[in-house]
């Protein structure tokens, strides 16, 4: 078996897989999921070579950390697990706000260990940034979990530079989470530059656009009638049709190149730096291992410049929620 790729996660030793997966989807927001098929895809994951998983408490809710946990647990060794607090839900899964109290940071992790069933959460990000909460007062709490052996790395989800940095002086951050995609480049105005000065790994999630970039979705009759898609505002209306000619553009440079829109997609996110690294969810293998395929896909000058030209920063109609 060839040696799958590897990035390096922040300043760590670690190694993980530069394509890893989302598993958000398994439980919740684009339609209904069968755990039998999730935990089917989880196996493969890991039989193919990839380590890096994606979870968080809010998921579900709480339905997803125990399906990845109970999947991976008996090959714990080659599982990095990666999981977050602070999005607060009912049972029912109403949002409820956003929690970043060392209080509420200590009680999450308390619980996530139990639903995913591990001693220690390889990587442990706040979801957001809870903005009546100094990101100092949560980011040393988080710490506390370092110091105690139940978090090993921490991360910050959809931060600013500036709180970065203000985190990242209270305890080191491996990670920040922040959706990144051809359609959604907001990183590249600062983000991306302090998270390689400060040696922080970039996770960009949504690197697919939701979907939309792999050319699969046409129209709104191909989303499940709960996929929270069908009222996102890039999928609705006028903004749907303007961002099927972006999708144009990558399934034309993708046809020339003989490979799939996603795995172009992909490939141009990996290319923004070592640092980078992409998690799309699935809850196909088919999907799964296209995805993977991006792995080997070296953009060219030409092809970056294609894009820039008919995607560039700003292009996408409509907000991201």
């Amino acid at each position: 078996m060839n040696q799958p790729p590897r990035r390096r996660l922040g300043a760590t030793r670690v190694l993980i897989s530069p394509i890893g997966l989302g598993c958000m989807g398994m439980a919740d927001f684009y339609g209904e999921a069968t755990d039998t098929v999730s935990t089917d895809l989880l196996h493969s994951a890991l039989d193919s070579g990839v380590n890096f998983f994606d979870t968080a408490d809010m998921y579900g809710p709480w339905t997803n950390e125990r399906l990845v946990g109970t999947a991976l647990r008996a090959r714990r060794d080659e599982a990095v697990i990666a999981t977050k607090f602070g999005v607060v839900r009912t049972e029912d899964g109403r949002f409820l706000g956003l929690d970043g109290t060392p209080e509420y940071v200590r009680s999450a992790c308390d619980a996530s260990l139990t639903r995913l069933g591990i001693d220690t959460i390889d990587l442990y990000y706040q979801h957001r940034v809870d903005p009546n909460t100094p990101i100092e007062e949560t980011v040393g709490a988080m710490a506390e979990l370092v110091g105690a052996g139940k978090v090993r790395f921490l991360g910050l989800s959809e931060a600013t530079p500036d709180q970065l940095r203000r985190a990242h002086a209270v305890h080191p951050i491996t990670a920040l989470q922040s959706e990144y995609s051809l359609w959604s480049r907001e990183p590249e105005a600062e983000v991306l530059a302090t998270c390689r000065e400060l040696g922080i790994t970039f996770v960009a999630y949504s690197p697919l656009g939701r979907g939309f970039l792999t050319g699969a979705i046409t129209s709104t009759n191909d989303l499940a009638p709960d996929d929270f898609r069908r009222n996102n505002p890039r999928f609705t209306g006028e903004n749907f049709q303007k961002n099927l000619e972006l999708v144009r553009a990558v399934n034309t440079l993708a046809a020339e190149w003989g490979i799939t829109p996603a795995q172009l997609a992909l490939a141009w996110v990996l290319h923004r730096g070592n640092h980078v690294v992409a998690i799309p969810g699935t809850r196909k293998r088919s999907r799964f291992d296209e995805n993977q395929g991006a792995n080997g896909v070296v953009m060219t000058e030409q092809a970056l410049a294609f894009l820039e030209e008919h995607l560039p920063v700003g292009a996408a109609a409509g907000g991201r929620y």
